[in-house]
């Protein structure tokens, strides 16, 4: 019998994350969603990681059957990266425009790193982005997870200096352009916010 996981009115990206890990435990999982962005999330998530799957539309929300079909590993297209992966975060928000939603969107995504795998080894935090490092950011308790996961976080100092808030850092280590610069450098992969 298949895993069923209720995730209707649930916001992104909770679906997925509730699909990827029912699919480490199960080999059929069927999850249901209640709005065809969550669907077709969870759909791509699932392809990707080699599962055949069937949806079907009720009057109580949209169901997906997943059924594995090759593992993660056969379908993995690309090679690993040869150094680790580095995340720069240069604001306290993802994106341009609406300063809220870039807000939101930040949390969601520094939540959604303590989700998937592989986690970045290295995540650098410089100009407005230190200000999620220190006290009474949204953000430490994900940060914390990441850190104790081994995600070493690299705070920059002369920023933290620059806005006054060296004495309020949280989590990570107050750092210097020498040790960024080698971190960046070192990168298999590099993603930057």
């Amino acid at each position: 019998m298949d895993k069923v996981i209720d995730a209707s009115g649930l916001a992104c990206p909770q679906p997925v994350v509730l699909t990827k890990k029912a699919l480490e435990e199960a080999e059929e999982v069927t999850i249901v969603v209640d709005n065809p962005v969550s669907r077709d999330n969870v759909r791509r998530m699932a392809e990707s990681q080699g599962c055949e799957v069937e949806v079907e539309e009720r009057g109580d929300g949209i169901y997906l059957h997943l059924r594995k079909i090759a593992s993660c590993e056969a379908v993995s297209s690309t090679a690993p990266a040869s150094g680790p992966t580095v995340v720069v975060i240069s604001s306290d928000q993802m994106g341009r425009g609406n300063q809220e939603l870039g807000r939101i969107l930040m949390r969601a995504f520094l939540h959604t790193l303590n989700e998937v795998s592989p986690r970045p080894e290295k995540l650098i935090f410089f100009t407005t982005g230190v200000k999620l490092t220190v006290e009474g950011s949204e953000v430490l308790k994900d940060l914390r997870r990441l850190a104790e996961g081994g995600t070493e976080i690299l705070v920059c100092g002369t920023c933290l200096s620059y806005f006054d808030l060296k004495e309020r850092v949280v989590v990570g280590q107050v750092s210097n352009m020498y040790s960024i610069a080698e971190a960046l450098l070192q990168a298999g992969r590099l993603v930057t916010l």
